[in-house]
């Protein structure tokens, strides 16, 4: 492990002590590589160096929309190769809440993630892509294995 060394002024470090105590990290440290992870796949994804991803998709619709569940339904079907899982939540008796769980192409993922948003009816849906390094393993004839890239 490489370790290297910050100055921050006073309130900066007594404003930081605060968060990293408020989001539960036992340290600096651990703060910071979070921090610095977050920031360089956020770089990758800007970049568009991050050819395959994990995600997630979450999305809230009125499932009185005239055939809006079908047309999510349809596309989701449409997608079956990127589409790992989905989850359903009744919120109330007219509103749901759909997570979905992608993995793939981050292009592709992307475009999936864009049309469902784009559905009318469709409202607060907020994409989370993770980059990821694949690997094919010769005895998992089926599948791939995906790790995060930091």
């Amino acid at each position: 492990m490489e370790r290297f060394t910050i100055s921050l002024d006073e309130s900066l470090a007594r404003e930081f002590d605060a968060l990293i105590h408020a989001r539960g990290y036992a340290n600096r440290s651990e703060a910071v590589r979070d921090m610095l992870r977050r920031e360089l796949e956020d770089d990758r994804l800007a970049r568009e160096d991050a050819p395959h991803c994990v995600a997630s998709l979450s999305y809230v619709y009125n499932h009185h929309e005239r055939r809006l569940a079908e047309r999510l339904t349809d596309l989701q079907h449409h997608a079956h190769d990127l589409v790992v899982s989905a989850m359903h939540v009744h919120l109330d008796h007219d509103n749901c809440l759909e997570t979905l769980f992608l993995r793939g192409h981050t292009e592709e993922v992307r475009a999936i993630a864009e049309k469902i948003s784009a559905e009318r009816g469709v409202r607060h849906a907020a994409l989370n892509l993770v980059p990821v390094e694949t690997e094919a393993v010769p005895r998992h004839v089926h599948h791939v294995h995906s790790r995060p890239r930091t």
